[in-house]
């Protein structure tokens, strides 16, 4: 909940979608043929990225499609990638209010990461 009197930011869900699929190397789709895995794999290497980037970015995307909102919203992203030639899968998560990622983003250190738990109480 925000204090009385902060303005409400309206967050599309659309947006986000894109934001979320444009963080990432690649699109992403559920069923392919040959032929357009060539196309996916092919744009994945234009444009690598760890699970880690895919996160960072996608939360830099969301404040810069949204910097209405308040220091005190949270945000969490988190990818997981089923890997294929490696015996275990790969997993990334940063969360945090966005204040303390817009501070991090500019740079500052990183110092507390507010949790989802201590956020909602």
């Amino acid at each position: 909940m925000r204090p009385s009197g902060w303005a409400e930011t309206t967050v599309n869900a659309e947006e986000l979608v894109r934001i979320v699929e444009g963080s990432m190397s690649s699109p992403v789709y559920e069923l392919l043929k040959r032929p357009d895995e060539l196309f996916v794999v092919e744009h994945a290497h234009l444009q690598p990225r760890f699970v880690e980037d895919s996160v960072r970015i996608a939360l830099r995307d969301v404040l810069a499609a949204y910097p209405g909102l308040a220091d005190s919203d949270f945000l969490l992203s988190r990818q997981v990638n089923l890997e294929t030639i490696h015996s275990h899968d790969v997993i990334a998560e940063r969360y945090g209010t966005a204040g303390e990622l817009r501070r991090e983003l500019a740079g500052e250190p990183a110092g507390r990461q507010t949790g989802l738990h201590e956020w909602l109480t």
